[in-house]
């Protein structure tokens, strides 16, 4: 039986569930695999569409029931039509990356790192030793924890060249996450209705900040080593921008590095403009065959505003993340924060702090960067082997992701459902795209659970992939 009889799988348990009392538990997936003489994908196949159907309910940890037939009042929220105008806020939803997979499947699709990446002693220790402090019970400054804030500095220091002031400690502000850090700075250094550039494509994200900042998106292309700093020029000159959005190590979802001429070159345009180049170095501990480069530390002239978090690499639960700025940028940056997340938890920033000192952090590390390319060239190597229809723009030399461009007549959200219907998930490349895409892509995590699946997702993403192109 293949993932084609999943249809005979739910017109049998259908049947079962119509006589069955509410309530029932189902066989367990192994016996239903037996029962059936199915595979595990038909078998989740299969209890997904019962789910979507309303006939069963999963309780994790415990099993699948059959739902109860009693179906609560609706609720009547009419009133709240007229009371939001009608009218929904800016922004598109983020729920296609952030979305947990389902027990079984193949998730290529999401942006963090599986949690086999991650150091979990060092989280466990740190936050047991954070609850000890007095971090527990008191309110932490707007600007972060000092040595919090002086770790930041030092990781600048060690990359700013001889003849440049690298930033200090007073400089950085410590955030609840990187995306208050988007939106505070696109709202306090290009304010709302002002133009803002961001490479196309660009992390979504950075899109779903700027609506909130209120402030217009102005993509510049840029391709497998970064943007064209002659097209940027332009851009500041057509649009009159103080400030470009830009990730010039291990760009999500490209995987672009700059090199040291384009950083120079980049940095030339945006101090000739008067601008700010907002730089964000989220995959700043996930280099492979490269070190991260961050533009901040070649300049000491105030254009460059520096984001870097820790959530990917450290842990999810620890949302912790900081900005650097100078200037009267820095003072509005301040601001905006001080108005909107007022601090960030003490307890977070200590445990954050503790993982990131620990000498065992920096061997972790080590073996982050061996264990990323194993798995990239495996899923490369799948991917080559399997899909020959596709494309890789580029190996990446470091981050979480390969983008990958398909023929330009495959219809993507037709592939995107497939795959996900046959058990495998991809993300849709439109995401990453401010304004209309450039060809069609998707992006696939290499650093997901289950690196051994990466033949079988890729021999399913082909297969689908010769149906809808």
């Amino acid at each position: 039986m293949n993932n084609d009889s999943s249809s005979l799988i739910v017109a049998e348990l259908a049947e079962w569930i119509a006589r069955a009392a509410p309530g029932v538990q189902l066989a367990s997936t192994r016996e239903l695999v037996a029962r059936f003489e199915a595979s595990p994908v038909t078998v989740q196949k299969a209890l997904r569409t019962l789910g979507a159907r309303g006939l069963i309910e999963t309780r994790p940890g415990v099993g699948t029931f059959v739902r109860s037939s009693r179906m609560p009042q609706p609720l009547d929220f009419d009133w709240q039509t007229a009371a939001l105008h009608g009218t929904p806020p800016p922004g598109r939803s983020a729920s296609a990356m952030l979305r947990v997979a389902p027990q079984g499947a193949i998730a290529l699709h999401s942006g963090y790192p599986d949690r086999s990446l991650l150091p979990e002693r060092l989280v466990r220790a740190a936050l047991a030793r954070a609850a000890r402090t007095d971090a527990a019970l008191a309110r932490s400054a707007v600007s972060g924890l000092a040595e919090l804030q002086s770790w930041f500095a030092r990781e600048l220091e060690e990359a700013t060249p001889n003849g440049v002031t690298p930033p200090s400690a007073n400089d950085v502000i410590v955030l609840p996450g990187s995306q208050s850090g988007l939106i505070a700075a696109f709202r306090s250094l290009v304010t709302p209705g002002r133009p803002l550039l961001v490479e196309s494509p660009t992390y979504w994200g950075a899109s779903l900040a700027a609506a909130q900042a209120g402030v217009l998106v102005v993509p510049v292309p840029s391709g497998p080593n970064g943007p064209d700093p002659t097209m940027l020029d332009r851009a500041f000159e057509e649009t009159g921008a103080r400030a470009f959005y830009a990730q010039p190590n291990f760009a999500n979802p490209t995987g672009a590095q700059w090199d040291g001429e384009l950083t120079q070159r980049v940095l030339d345009v945006v101090r000739a403009r008067g601008a700010f180049l907002i730089e964000d170095d989220w995959a700043h501990d996930f280099g492979i065959t490269s070190n991260p480069i961050p533009v901040m530390a070649r300049d000491d002239g105030g254009h460059v505003v520096y984001l870097r978090s820790l959530t990917k690499s450290v842990s999810p639960a620890i949302r912790v993340a900081a900005i650097v700025a100078r200037g009267p940028a820095r003072e509005r940056i301040h601001a905006d924060l001080s108005a909107s997340s007022m601090y960030v938890s003490g307890v977070l920033q200590t445990a954050a702090l503790d993982v990131v000192t620990q000498p065992a952090w920096r061997s972790h590390l080590r073996g982050l960067r061996q264990q990323l390319r194993a798995r990239r060239d495996l899923l490369i190597d799948s991917l080559t082997e399997h899909v020959p229809l596709a494309h890789l723009t580029s190996v990446p030399r470091g981050g979480l992701n390969l983008w990958v461009r398909l023929p330009d007549t495959t219809d993507v959200a037709q592939l995107v459902a497939e795959c996900e219907q046959s058990g495998v998930l991809i993300a849709p490349g439109v995401e990453w795209f401010p304004a209309e895409p450039s060809g069609q892509f998707i992006r696939l995590n290499y650093a997901g659970a289950n690196p051994e699946s990466f033949p079988q997702g890729m021999r399913v993403l082909g297969e689908v992939l010769e149906r809808v192109v």
